[in-house]
């Protein structure tokens, strides 16, 4: 087969077409462009670029930040005023990683039952406004390097516990006033639905919900109650174009409720040794899914030997399934990229000769 671009891998992928070889990609900006393609070439690496296709506003709401530092540590005090109160959070960032990646919050913004009438304020003055334009600049920009990440929000129960809520607080919220958090998620559900619309308007490939999907946290029945209904709408909204949703965690109780989903590609699926949920079962219990795989993040730390090795059991997986895209989708020990990019590209390489 002649060889092909990155950007045309990515989308055969996607739409199911006959490809030359499996993509080896990363989220847009965590290995700097212009090293990354100096040590492995720019043709054996691309690049999915996170892209919205709306913005929102909420004109009787505003946040005010200020830096803050503790302990050598950088952070920042994140204030959202409504007109029914204010709510505060406090986070830190990892040093290595900086700003770019989620920080550690110290206090989230939803605390108290209380503090759900000041968010259920700010939720209820949100517009959601079209804005295509960042799709077509990342589409101008990437050109045969790789192709947009069009995502919307996440689903609500996820964007509560991932986004404004510690976990034991939602899960002690929801079990003493589960009609206030229900009242909350429906009003978080009303702005994703404008944001899902938004998103189909366009000519996007695919679109994704960045869920950080991981079973511990919501379990088959959440998952089924909660999220299952958005990828549904969203499958009916695309009209053919498959739903992906970022699922990094542990899913073995959630394969059955998958199965049952529109969710027809997975976006940095974490296999073993790192989560529960081997390119082998994925393909072999979705027969329609696209497998997003993001490279085990512990097995950047091993020798590149090592490396080479996982790489190629993985692609004796799926290498041949047509399904199956390799991503650098969560972080990397710091460095380690320098030793294990090359690796896996040569497992890619080699895979395609056999």
């Amino acid at each position: 087969m002649k060889p092909m671009t990155m950007r045309e891998r990515l989308l055969a992928v996607v739409q199911q077409r006959p490809h030359d070889r499996v993509p080896f990609v990363q989220y847009d900006g965590m290995v700097p462009n212009a090293e990354l393609w100096a040590l492995v070439g720019r043709g054996n690496m691309g690049l999915l670029r996170w892209v919205g296709t709306s913005r929102t506003e909420a004109p009787n709401c505003r946040f005010d930040r200020v830096d803050i530092q503790e302990g050598g540590l950088k952070g920042a005090r994140t204030t959202l005023h409504t007109p029914e109160g204010d709510l505060v959070q406090e986070k830190f960032f990892t040093p290595v990683f900086g700003e770019g990646a989620a920080g550690a919050p110290r206090k989230q913004f939803v605390t108290d039952l209380k503090d759900h009438r000041v968010f259920q304020a700010y939720l209820r003055d949100v517009r959601v406004v079209p804005d295509p334009e960042g799709l077509a600049k990342a589409m101008r920009e990437l050109g045969d390097d790789g192709i947009p990440h069009v995502a919307v929000g996440r689903t609500p129960w996820q964007a509560l516990w991932v986004e404004w809520m510690q976990e034991d607080d939602l899960c002690y919220h929801a079990a003493d006033a589960p009609e206030v958090v229900e009242e909350t998620m429906a009003l978080m559900g009303r702005v994703l639905r404008e944001q899902m619309k938004c998103a189909a308007a366009t000519d996007a490939p695919y679109v994704d919900f960045g869920d950080n999907i991981t079973a511990p946290m919501i379990g088959p029945e959440r998952f089924r109650r909660y999220c299952m209904p958005f990828y549904r709408e969203m499958a009916d909204l695309l009209g053919g174009r498959p739903v992906y949703v970022h699922m990094d965690g542990d899913l073995k109780p959630l394969w059955a409720a998958i199965g049952e989903s529109a969710v027809r590609g997975l976006d940095s699926m974490s296999p073993p040794p790192d989560n529960d949920t081997s390119v082998a079962d994925a393909l072999r219990l979705w027969p329609e899914m696209r497998v997003g795989i993001n490279f085990p993040s512990s097995v950047h730390l091993r020798p590149a030997e090592e490396i080479y090795v996982a790489a190629r059991e993985i692609l004796e997986e799926g290498g041949r399934s047509g399904r199956l895209q390799i991503q650098i989708s969560e972080n990397m020990p710091p460095g380690a990229w320098r030793k294990s990019y090359p690796a896996i590209v040569k497992a890619i390489e080699d895979a395609g000769k056999a």
